[in-house]
């Protein structure tokens, strides 16, 4: 537990027992969206409200704390902010999971392509995973 607030506390994010929580879960997890979230942190905090932790979430967001990957055909995803990197979705089965491709070259090549000065950087590919493969 005192990894995570030191954590919050090196980002200047106020450590708040339902913060942790919702850090704790991301670390273990990685992927999650806020309802998923909420069901596994109501189980700590039974009186915690969806509300809550969409309020806690957002702070931690304008922090660059967490960051939100936008899934295509499922809500949104979160996860503790680390190194730049990209993700795979499982059309299957949902999984998402981190991809490290070298998104500056990739960048660098669509604002060449296009003309675009790109201010964001995001890539999700979705395709079938393994185990869905397999099955």
């Amino acid at each position: 537990m005192q990894k995570y607030e030191n954590l919050l506390r090196e980002s200047k994010i106020k450590v708040t027992p339902q913060r942790l929580a919702i850090v704790e879960e991301l670390d273990g997890h990685v992927h999650m969206s806020i309802e998923e979230l909420y069901e596994a942190i109501k189980k700590k905090f039974p009186s915690i409200s969806l509300a809550t932790v969409y309020k806690n979430i957002n702070a931690m967001m304008e922090q660059g704390f967490i960051q939100e990957v936008k899934v295509p055909g499922q809500k949104s995803k979160y996860e503790l902010t680390k190194k730049p990197h990209s993700h795979v979705v499982c059309e299957s089965c949902g999984k998402v999971e981190d991809i490290d491709l070298d998104l500056e070259k990739v960048t660098h090549r669509a604002a060449n392509l296009s003309h675009y000065e790109i201010k964001e950087k995001a890539l999700v590919l979705t395709g079938i995973c393994p185990s869905c493969k397999a099955s």
